[in-house]
């Protein structure tokens, strides 16, 4: 900043409010690097290879699923790893070996990933059937949809006592499929983005049949915690489509689909929030808390009822420090130990209607924020909870 504008600012200062406006004023036009300095850049990204190992996925008349995509997955990384050598690039699988669906999602949020991929392809009874198709988390909106987010899911009864394990989680009970519709959370937008930007460049530059963004409730990515898509890249069921994806040039063509869609969203988010940082910096003065008031929960809060429903803000395999951002504004956070997972809870009450509102009040905050309730300290299903209460 020159001397003219400092003696400015100098000036100034012990003026009015209009002074003080002026100062925001010239910070942002004559000091860039506060947007710099503020902005959002995207660091770290997971490529999720799906199925390996004991698990094939979809079998074509001569090829696996999990060759196809291992090979999709180690060539887009390989492209982000060449362009974007700062973009730390991390792999839940780079062999064929079988990872738990858990698993994929716990090592995106240990490593704090901005963003999650997983790739897949897929399979149809109907041999005719072509084209790809990308997915965010959501309510399936039709049987389609869910019969493919029930054959992904399906990999976890290759676990050992895999419904402990997923929290009574049944990939073939379409019932199960409701807690989806809550849990789309604060990243929708983003991973809608990328899964437009990656239809896109499957149509428009490698000339595939696009069959669009669809939504659908696939385990791995309801347990991430940052912006996150699951690819089909093409039915393995239909011959011709089959021929391609074995190809090594048609895998070329589909990674770099990927990247570019990639490339394009990182782009839009980071200069997305260089205007955000510029912005904040006006509305300094005018800043609005949007806390939660404590009283809101503090008046449900029960002495160790036996049984009690609280409102689920996160899960995790890793402990959140309670002054995280992620519950700012929101007081009497509780953390509890279930299964080796940490779960971060709200409010304390065996009034199941007392914990809606708090639960209401809480999703101004966190959108997929979940009533759960609990017996001597373990945890049960709502219906258990319920018939309890009747006893």
């Amino acid at each position: 900043m020159n001397i003219i504008i400092y003696k400015t600012l100098k000036a100034l200062i012990n003026r009015t409010s209009i002074g003080l406006y002026l100062i925001f004023v010239l910070l942002i036009c004559g000091n860039t690097s506060f947007a710099q300095n503020n902005s959002y850049s995207l660091k770290t990204v997971v490529i999720d290879a799906g199925h390996g190992g004991k698990d094939p996925g979809a079998l074509g008349k001569s090829c696996r699923e999990k060759d196809i995509v291992l090979n999709i997955s180690l060539k887009l990384g390989g492209y982000i790893e060449k362009y974007f050598p700062d973009i730390n690039v991390i792999y839940t699988r780079k062999t064929d070996v079988f990872i738990p669906l858990k698993r994929r999602s716990e090592i995106a949020n240990q490593n704090k990933a901005d963003l999650f991929i997983s790739i897949h392809a897929n399979a149809n009874n109907n041999s005719k059937i072509i084209g790809t198709e990308t997915y965010t988390l959501g309510l399936h909106k039709t049987k389609e949809n869910l019969e493919v987010a029930m054959k992904e899911n399906a990999v976890i009864e290759y676990e050992e006592d895999y419904s402990t394990k997923y929290e009574g989680f049944d990939p073939k009970n379409p019932a199960s499929y409701i807690i989806f519709n809550m849990m789309q959370g604060v990243n929708r937008d983003k991973s809608i983005s990328l899964a437009e930007l990656t239809e896109h460049q499957f149509k428009t530059r490698v000339g595939r049949h696009s069959r669009g963004v669809r939504e659908a409730g696939f385990w791995v990515l309801k347990q991430v915690s940052m912006p996150s898509i699951l690819v089909e890249v093409g039915f393995v069921s239909n011959p011709t489509e089959e021929k391609y994806l074995k190809t090594k040039q048609g895998q070329d063509y589909l990674a770099s689909a990927i990247f570019r869609a990639f490339r394009d969203y990182k782009n839009k988010v980071e200069q997305s929030s260089v205007l955000l940082s510029k912005k904040e910096l006006i509305n300094k003065t005018e800043e609005v808390s949007d806390s939660i008031p404590s009283n809101i929960i503090e008046t449900t809060i029960a002495n160790s009822s036996i049984l009690e429903y609280c409102v689920q803000l996160k899960s995790s395999s890793k402990k959140i420090p309670l002054t995280s951002r992620v519950f700012k504004n929101i007081p009497n956070v509780k953390e509890r130990k279930v299964n080796n997972t940490y779960k971060y809870t709200v409010g304390s009450t065996s009034n199941y209607q007392k914990i809606v509102e708090v639960q209401k009040a809480i999703r101004k905050k966190i959108k997929d924020c979940f009533v759960v309730a609990f017996y001597n300290g373990k945890r049960i299903s709502l219906s258990k909870a319920k018939k309890l209460k009747k006893t």
